[in-house]
């Protein structure tokens, strides 16, 4: 599976084929205003399956095409947003002599009237250091950590995650004892995701027995 591939670029420099080569199922470097009709349905489509005290986090980092960074309001745009969180990574990965590295991503709480935060959630602050994955084949994975302290956050019984690429949300969901829901076209990520949350699932399993 390309999506899974590495190649080498420019000399010394390894960096997964997907980032080049798109990934072989779907490939989303496409026109701003397509990108963005494209994302606002997917948005439409996951608040219309949402309770009505449901939440969406939805995590995007500042997106360039030609030299210019792409604003993302025009996606929320008309959604109910309720906070943007930080997510403070430890590093970056685009070295580009056109602007400085970046290290942030973007969260946006999109919530339903009736979402609360689970009890005591409320003391988190809006920026959110956490490291980036290195363990895993996927170019560019959430850590664990995100996911969990989204799912943490809510009394959610049932978690949703529509682009689950190698299973970060379900191996959340799953520590938290939560259901969940995925979907991904690339069948290799599909394979990582599974293997992820059995191997999540055997440790989890593993620490109960050993209080019993």
């Amino acid at each position: 599976n390309s999506s899974c591939r590495q190649k080498r670029y420019g000399g010394k420099w390894v960096k997964p084929a997907v980032l080049v080569e798109g990934y072989e199922e779907h490939n989303d470097n496409m026109p701003d205003d397509e990108y963005i009709a494209w994302q606002r349905d997917c948005l439409s489509a996951m608040m219309r399956v949402l309770r009505p005290d449901g939440a969406i986090f939805y995590n995007h980092k500042w997106r360039v095409q030609d030299g210019l960074l792409q604003d993302r309001s025009a996606i929320v745009d008309g959604f109910p947003v309720r906070q943007i969180i930080i997510w403070q990574r430890s590093g970056g990965h685009n070295f580009t002599p056109r602007h400085f590295l970046a290290t942030y991503e973007v969260i946006y709480l999109i919530a339903k009237p009736d979402f609360k935060l689970a009890a005591g959630a409320n003391s988190m602050t809006d920026v959110w250091r956490v490291g980036q994955e290195i363990n895993t084949d996927h170019p560019a994975p959430f850590p664990v950590e995100i996911p969990q302290r989204c799912i943490k956050a809510t009394t959610a019984s049932v978690v949703l995650d529509p682009f689950m690429g190698s299973g970060s949300t379900a191996v959340a969901a799953a520590m938290e004892g939560r259901e969940w829901l995925g979907a991904e076209l690339a069948q290799g990520y599909c394979d990582m995701a599974r293997q992820r949350v059995e191997q999540a699932q055997g440790l989890m399993d593993k620490y109960t027995a050993s209080f019993t």
